[in-house]
């Protein structure tokens, strides 16, 4: 990884300009990595297809059209070098500025202007009173966790009366778009479950009521993001034919229930099994809880300015997050917004109260860092990555060392680091009921009082509401 040489300012509303310098040898480095790239896919008279040297490629194409590729395609890991070699942690996109294109020989300056993550002054943050429920296994969770267990072996029997929500039908289709049939358009005694949700929108809907021995036909679009790209979006209909209608047959509440579904001998021992295993989830659910409102009590005790601009550019971030995390679930960005209703400068505004939350908490937590001089171990760093390489054999020193090697130690560090911090305050906090957390809400909050912390010697402590 290239050295390269910052300079950093501090800009008004929580940003900064980072000033970045590029050395000669690296550019050059660069220059020839992306002459190699185009010379395999040149032709030249007397060279072989995709053998044409660098410096012939660059005689050729020019030296600078050669530099515009390379900074496309380089610029992006300069930029997260610059970042990390600054030491900053950026929030929202980021304008960047390239100078000119340099001379052989010259360095490469570029500039970056980012917003980061904002200062906390602390107030207090060891030893606060924070509000944590008990646990507790509700009736209707256990209820749905019997019914889950009672559809997983329910039986399916055949009934004369239409078909309802819930019910499974056997069907005979052909599907046409524009009166053609297509591929894959056809089945012959398919069972499908009404209400679930597994076919094409509409589908399960327009069999609703029918008998066996009814014929329907069913009208019905194509999502844009169909599997298909010549079907998506396109008007279809499907002549469908019901032999049959299916009704679940669920088992009784009783001993062989239990035995058949879990292997208990009992309800009464199923029962005590569901419960455990809610109580075990409920009391993670607890602690996650807790973590959030201890970092939160302490982040209102300290001052953290936070300019508006910097809360909807980490916004912005969330949702990108949440897009990303639906495109790996199969849902692209445009079929979200569309069921949303909603575009995504709405959405963002919509998550700035959350963004605002976070950046307070991650101020909070890089404040106990340094106030507190934590400085992960090398032993920390491996614990930390350890349950990754579990699941593919890895060696977690070996992966530290890889990541010594690239240069993306230090994010892995401050990561420990943070979560360090989260458990020291969350061990040092001091939980109360939840009723004493309300009590004391409703007789002291940090807008009341008008300092953002309690530094007025009050006395009172703030413990946010859950």
């Amino acid at each position: 990884m290239a050295t390269l040489k910052t300079n950093i300012t501090e800009l008004p509303e929580s940003r900064v300009r980072v000033e970045a310098e590029v050395p000669p040898d690296e550019v050059e480095r660069r220059v020839q990595q992306a002459a190699r790239k185009l010379g395999g896919q040149m032709r030249i008279p007397g060279f072989r297809k995709g053998k044409v040297p660098p410096p012939v490629v660059i005689r050729r194409l020019g030296r600078e059209a050669v530099l515009d590729e390379a900074l496309r395609s380089s610029l992006g890991s300069w930029y997260t070098e610059a970042i990390d070699e600054a030491g900053i942690a950026p929030v929202g996109e980021p304008d960047l500025d390239v100078g000119d294109l340099p001379a052989e020989g010259q360095p490469l300056a570029f500039s970056i202007e980012i917003g980061v993550r904002p200062q906390a002054t602390l107030g207090r943050y060891r030893g606060l009173e924070v509000g944590r429920r008990e646990p507790v296994v509700a009736d209707a969770a256990m209820a749905e966790e019997l019914e889950r267990l009672r559809g997983r072996v329910a039986t399916l029997e055949t009934v004369e009366r239409p078909a309802q929500s819930g019910d499974h039908v056997v069907i005979d289709y052909i599907g046409s778009v524009d009166g053609e049939a297509f591929a894959g358009g056809e089945g012959r005694d398919q069972l499908i479950e009404l209400g679930s949700g597994r076919s094409i929108p509409g589908f399960e809907e327009q069999l609703t009521g029918a008998t066996a021995g009814e014929q329907r036909t069913v009208s019905l679009r194509f999502p844009g993001d169909y599997g298909s790209a010549e079907l998506a979006g396109k008007d279809a209909t499907f002549d469908v034919t019901v032999s049959e209608v299916k009704a679940k047959r669920l088992p009784e509440l009783d001993d062989e229930f239990a035995s058949e579904a879990a292997g208990f001998d009992t309800l009464d021992e199923l029962r005590e099994d569901i419960a455990g295993r809610l109580r075990e989830a409920d009391e993670r659910a607890i602690e996650r809880e807790f973590e959030l409102a201890v970092v939160e009590a302490a982040a209102a005790e300290a001052k953290i300015e936070l300019p508006e601009r910097l809360i909807h550019a980490r916004a912005h971030e969330l949702i990108e997050q949440t897009l990303s995390a639906l495109e790996r679930q199969g849902i692209n960005k445009e079929t979200y917004l569309r069921f949303s209703g909603k575009q995504e400068e709405d959405l963002a505004r919509d998550a700035e109260p959350e963004a605002a939350s976070a950046l307070r908490r991650e101020a909070v937590l890089a404040a106990v860092v340094a106030a507190e001089g934590i400085e992960p171990s090398d032993e920390d760093l491996v614990a930390a990555v350890r349950p990754g390489t579990e699941r593919d054999g890895s060696d977690p020193a070996e992966l530290v060392e890889r990541l010594r090697k690239a240069g993306r130690l230090d994010a892995l560090r401050e990561d420990v680091a943070i979560r360090q911090a989260m458990e020291l305050l969350v061990a040092e906090a001091q939980p109360i009921s939840l009723e004493q957390a309300k009590a004391r809400e409703r007789l002291w909050t940090p807008d009341k009082q008008g300092t953002g912390g309690s530094e007025s010697g009050s006395g009172q402590i703030w413990t946010p509401g859950t």
